[in-house]
């Protein structure tokens, strides 16, 4: 049996307050979270708002597993324009320092821009610049005493195959840089039946939902079509000992989000109770 700890991404309660959704998400029995990083909810510009946010992490006895940086089409380390990458960096560490402040183990980063498909004549260009900027957040996150993890992104972006995710990491100056395994994009992009043993030396954080492998819905585990026992015998072989965090979609009926958070934990539980020792 594997006993993983399950934890929510606050994103399910992005349209209300963060110390608001503490509350609820304790109250619901989650101790662990990855901090959404919304300005709506919780503006990481705002040094005010972190403390207030730290405060009540602790008051509430939650652990801030990992913060999930700020992603948009603006924000685009990979630019050919110096300019778009600095402002980019900025915004990231402003972020990094944030999520250092609420105590996070680890700070999960798009390493691409969220559009459609680069050019293949940009594409190497593109990669250097990412590395070249990814070098100097790892050097931050270090300094602050937190862990830069890189996500895979939905097929289509860059960075969405698994083998893009490699190739950042060897052309990093460092080695302590790991990934997080979103499990809705690789199901979507088809790498989930072999991701978990091609990342296993650099797997330090796990994004659990679900889909039906045609759009990236954020069903919790166990209501899409992942196939989630081969998946965790994966993740049990490598001997993954890291949180699992929940990332579903949001609902304004607050009441069915945590139901859903509960039947993804409940699935995750199940599915590991079978898994042999």
């Amino acid at each position: 049996m594997a006993d993983w700890a399950v934890g929510l991404s606050t994103g399910c309660f992005s349209r209300i307050p963060f110390v608001d959704a503490l509350e609820i998400i304790r109250g619901n029995g989650f101790e662990i979270v990855e901090v959404c990083s919304l300005p709506e909810h919780l503006d990481y510009h705002d040094a005010e708002a972190v403390d207030r946010a730290s405060r009540k992490l602790q008051e509430l006895s939650m652990e801030p597993y990992s913060f999930h940086a700020p992603f948009a089409p603006d924000l685009d380390i990979t630019s050919r324009d110096r300019g778009q990458r600095e402002r980019a960096l900025k915004e990231i560490e402003t972020a990094a320092r944030a999520a250092a402040a609420l105590g996070v183990k680890y700070f999960v980063l798009h390493p691409g821009p969220e559009t459609g498909e680069i050019p293949s004549s940009e594409r190497i260009e593109r990669m250097h610049n990412a590395v070249s900027v990814l070098n100097r957040v790892e050097q931050l996150c270090r300094e602050l005493g937190t862990q830069l993890v890189l996500e895979n992104m939905l097929p289509h972006l860059f960075s969405g195959p698994v083998r893009d995710l490699l190739w950042l990491l060897g052309a990093l100056d460092t080695a302590r840089v790991g990934i997080c395994l979103d499990t809705g994009h690789a199901h979507l992009s088809g790498d989930l039946p072999t991701v978990v043993h091609k990342l296993s030396g650099h797997l330090w954080a796990v994004h659990a939902s679900d889909n039906h492998g045609q759009g990236d819905d954020h069903l919790p585990p166990g209501d899409g079509d992942v196939d989630w026992e081969r998946l965790l015998r994966h993740l049990h072989r490598v001997g993954y000992r890291g949180s699992i965090i929940l990332e579903i979609a949001g609902s304004e009926d607050l009441d069915k989000v945590m139901e859903a958070a509960h039947r993804g934990r409940r699935h995750i539980r199940r599915v590991a109770r079978r898994l042999e020792p």
